[in-house]
């Protein structure tokens, strides 16, 4: 039964090697294109390799920690210290191989389009199709191997479910792993491009006229190779951690319906006990089919030659969509002799549908084909206080159709099949992850692609190109945010539902109690602690990044007259060297404080779970909110660059420019690692429960 995601996870790779290998295969362009690209690629490289220097610290020391507490009190399996350092690992290398590939593509997708615009899109997806694929398959790989240790290869998953709490934590200690990674990607990554990109737009763009991605600007590198660090390595692993999070959630749940006899929450479904022992194997099945729907949605793609890059995509999207939900039904129809066709496929269809119509409510609020963009752009008309009024507004605006959407799917999911519907309905949303994050991860090739027209000079028709795609990648990557913070919230709610039925030991919710009250409050101050830790990250390391920008030009006029060369390898440590020093304290804040409270005299469990679902409610919605607005501010000001309202150089466009840094840390730092916090936190409340109880 596990060998279909055995299979399907090596087929993704196998495909992923192949792009790969398409990429890598395509002209560089001129010399001058190729030294932009390799310059690009040796700051990713340099950044990744320092960072993933001191996560191995983390690794290495939280390891020894979960080891050590699992043979001191025995209520955590040792061997989660190991699932711990596979979940990190597989993690880093999904990211890394996956900004690898983008950052060889950019100056390739500029060359396609000298040659024709849909080989220069064909290029830039391929690039982000091998991320996509690399994420779903070894996060399908990851969780298929250790689910195989965990029931030591004899399948006897009855035996096994009698020691939960032991069982659970194996696979805790997986996800504990892929939501450090991500915490840290997310974290580092988004200060590190937030700080060059709002260094080099107020001074570059604001106080010099310059254009974005002018040669001429010192942190244009860096700048460049943040959008690979943050939205590319950074979203691949926040994505990972996301999907392998759902899968777990209904594994761990599946064997705790086992255990009780029943599916917790779904009573109702209690008489078909003879079918509970497949519940744990439904997940990797569901993983399978949507890796594989996915691959369908990406040959889709690639084969729609004449169509436009965004109505190619989103063919994909749905086609694949529509596979994974006809074939899931099929699935669970055939192997529950219908027991389960009707609990199961409303979950799972239910997940498939918001994931849809999140990532349509998210091109409608950030979109500058819709209104609300557009609204931005006029309140530039007026000057800066007037734009991120109006940006403010529209990112609160935003957060009601995924709210209400989520809601809906909770308690559609939770009817039906109850703890495990609301899990099945995370699996449902990110079960085509590998075609919706190809999406997502062809915008930094295209950004990147177009700053390197500029650059290199190629001529107004193919820098107009390259916008056009960019302009496609925005609008994607603003999905893609959606999407994640979406099934965040799923995931988490599932996490906390397991949480409060775990090793029924009768957790108090009550919010009568004083300890749930308590957990509630602190929970819900986390992501305002955690966000304004991030945002004034961003804050002082762009302040560090304009000082030198402003030094460079003061000290060396010529630059800005073409006649010498900007130290960009300057800007680019500054990011690095900040991003990483500021990245530390919040990611340890979200493993800390959920042990905190539960150990503390006085709180204890119920406060953990009233903490949970505290900083689920406002991380949720806070994520929402900074994801759109930033994601509006930057589309209102390319619409202002495109022509309207006076175009580039105006005092609309200058007062769009202000917006659009204030949304910056927003939508890239603070907005996306929320939902990694919120299931970060779950997650080490899950792991360390049997602790919380002694």
């Amino acid at each position: 039964m596990w060998a279909m995601a055995l299979i399907s996870a090596l087929v993704g790779l196998g495909l992923a090697g192949y792009l790969a290998y398409y990429v890598k295969k395509q002209p560089y362009g001129t010399d001058r294109m190729r030294e932009l690209s390799e310059a690009i690629q040796e700051g990713a490289r340099a950044f990744l390799n320092r960072e993933y220097r001191m996560i191995a610290i983390y690794m290495a020391c939280v390891s020894v920690i979960l080891f050590l507490v699992g043979y001191i009190t025995n209520k955590i399996h040792w061997a989660s210290s190991l699932t711990f350092l596979f979940g990190a690992f597989l993690s880093l290398l999904a990211g890394n191989i996956g900004m690898r590939i983008d950052t060889a593509a950019n100056a390739r997708t500029a060359e396609g389009l000298r040659k024709d615009f849909n080989k220069g899109f064909d290029i830039a997806f391929s690039a982000g199709a091998v991320m996509g694929l690399c994420v779903s398959s070894f996060g399908l790989l990851g969780v298929t191997i250790v689910f195989l240790l965990v029931t030591n290869l004899n399948f006897d998953v009855a035996a096994l479910a009698s020691n939960v709490a032991a069982l659970a934590s194996i696979f805790f200690g997986f996800q504990f792993g892929a939501s450090s990674v991500a915490l840290f990607a997310r974290v580092g990554g988004g200060i590190y491009t937030k700080a060059a990109d709002v260094g080099a737009d107020i001074v570059g763009k604001v106080e010099e006229n310059i254009p974005e991605d002018d040669p001429r600007n010192p942190a244009v590198i860096a700048d460049n190779v943040g959008d690979n660090v943050g939205d590319c390595a950074g979203m691949g692993a926040d994505l990972y951690e996301s999907y392998v999070g759902s899968i777990i959630a209904a594994i761990t749940i599946g064997f705790m319906a086992i255990n009780y006899g029943q599916i917790p929450g779904a009573p109702n479904l209690s008489t078909a006990k003879n079918q509970l022992a497949n519940l744990p194997y439904y997940p990797l099945y569901f993983g399978a089919i949507g890796l594989i729907s996915a691959i369908i949605g990406i040959f889709v793609v690639k084969g729609m030659k004449k169509s436009q890059p965004f109505t190619r995509m989103n063919a994909g999207l749905i086609v694949s969509s529509v596979i994974m939900g006809f074939l899931s039904v099929l699935t669970v129809h055939m192997i529950s002799q219908g027991v389960y066709t009707l609990p199961f496929a409303v979950p799972l269809i239910g997940g498939l549908i918001v994931g849809v119509v999140i990532g349509i409510s998210t091109q409608i609020y950030t979109s500058d084909e819709y209104k609300y963009t557009r609204d931005i752009a006029k309140a530039s008309l007026t000057g800066p206080a007037t734009t991120i009024l109006e940006g403010m507004a529209v990112g609160m605006l935003s957060a009601a159709i995924p709210v209400i959407m989520v809601a809906i799917a909770m308690i559609s999911s939770y009817y039906y099949a109850g703890v495990y519907g609301i899990a099945l309905a995370a699996i449902g949303m990110l079960s085509t992850l590998a075609m919706s994050l190809a999406m997502d991860a062809y915008g930094p090739v295209a950004d990147n692609a177009a700053g390197i027209a500029e650059m290199a000079g190629l001529g107004r028709k193919i820098r107009e190109d390259a916008e056009a795609l960019d302009a496609v990648g925005n609008t994607t990557a603003a999905i893609g945010k959606g999407f994640a913070i979406g099934s965040a919230a799923l995931t988490a709610l599932a996490f906390f539902a397991t949480y409060t039925q775990s090793f029924q030991e009768g957790i108090s919710m009550d919010l009568s109690d004083p300890r749930v009250a308590v957990g509630l409050f602190i929970g819900a101050l986390m992501p305002f602690l955690f966000s304004a830790m991030a945002i004034r990250a961003v804050g002082r390391a762009a302040e560090k990044m304009v000082k030198e920008v402003r030094r460079q030009f003061k000290e060396h006029p010529e630059i800005l007259e073409g006649k010498m060369k900007p130290d960009y390898a300057r800007c680019v440590d500054i990011s690095t060297r900040w991003a990483l020093r500021e990245m530390i304290l919040p990611t340890l804040m979200a493993v800390i404080v959920p042990i905190v409270v539960g150990v503390c005299p006085g709180l204890g469990a119920e406060a953990v779970g009233g903490l949970i679902s505290g900083a689920i409610a406002a991380g949720f919605i806070l994520a929402l909110y900074m994801a759109n607005a930033g994601g509006a501010w930057d589309n209102a000001k390319k619409y202002i660059e495109k022509g309207n309202l006076g175009g580039k150089g105006s005092d609309a466009h200058k007062a769009s420019v202000i917006g659009d840094t204030v949304g910056d840390p927003l939508k890239d730092t603070a907005g996306p690692s929320l939902n990694i916090l919120i299931k970060l936190m779950s997650i080490v409340a899950l792991l360390f429960a049997p602790i919380f109880f002694i």
